[in-house]
């Protein structure tokens, strides 16, 4: 295995390493599907209950996060409501 110094911190680094990290400078840095729909609610996580709870047979790319945008937007409304009973 073909092992180099690492310029910035001295530690070896191997080549599949180095080829890891020049592909990931290509991409850029991953976004998750929450900040690019620009929401709070984990997107990511409620597809994952979709698919496993047996809703459907198949679930859509955007079914998601319409449904994260709607749970955020009641507990919005709900907390708001909370908030003048208190005051």
């Amino acid at each position: 295995m073909y092992w180099r110094t690492d310029t910035k911190a001295g530690c070896p680094v191997s080549a599949s390493e180095n080829m890891l990290r020049s592909v990931r400078k290509v991409k850029g840095k991953s976004k998750s599907r929450s900040s690019r729909a620009g929401l709070q609610f984990p997107v990511g996580r409620i597809h994952r209950l979709l698919r496993k709870g047996n809703y459907a047979e198949r679930v859509g790319a955007g079914a998601p996060v319409y449904l994260a945008a709607v749970m955020e937007y009641l507990a919005a409304e709900v907390l708001e409501l909370a908030d003048n009973v208190t005051q």
